[in-house]
């Protein structure tokens, strides 16, 4: 069984966009999804699969959010081995001795034209 991490964006701030997490457990469980736990009000979430998660999924996830509750959070899917590889490949070990000054950042795509400097 192969475990993911599910990150909803842009839900549960400033009072808009509310998807109490015991209803999205609820929801993910119906799409079979095994031992879901989320983290506190964030829409972060952890599940097991034993079958293929694939995006036409998450796009599924989504839009039952949307009939549901009326909106529709973009999803950012990461399988254990692409969080693992990112904490991996920390560019700043020292900042670890702080983990409070420490962030890690995922985009959904590759920027065009990223400002590097």
């Amino acid at each position: 069984m192969k475990s993911w991490i599910l990150l909803l964006r842009g839900i549960n701030v400033g009072g808009k966009n509310i998807l109490p997490m015991k209803e999205l457990v609820k929801l993910l469980e119906g799409f079979k999804f095994e031992g879901v736990r989320t983290y506190i009000q964030s829409g972060n979430v952890v599940f097991q699969s034993t079958k293929k998660v694939t995006a036409a999924m998450m796009s599924r996830i989504s839009s039952k959010i949307e009939s549901q509750h009326g909106f529709s959070p973009q999803i950012l899917l990461l399988s254990q081995k692409d969080l693992e590889s990112a904490i991996d490949s920390n560019p700043y070990p020292k900042a670890e001795a702080n983990p409070k000054t420490l962030h890690l950042f995922f985009l959904s795509q590759k920027p065009k034209k990223p400002d590097l400097d």
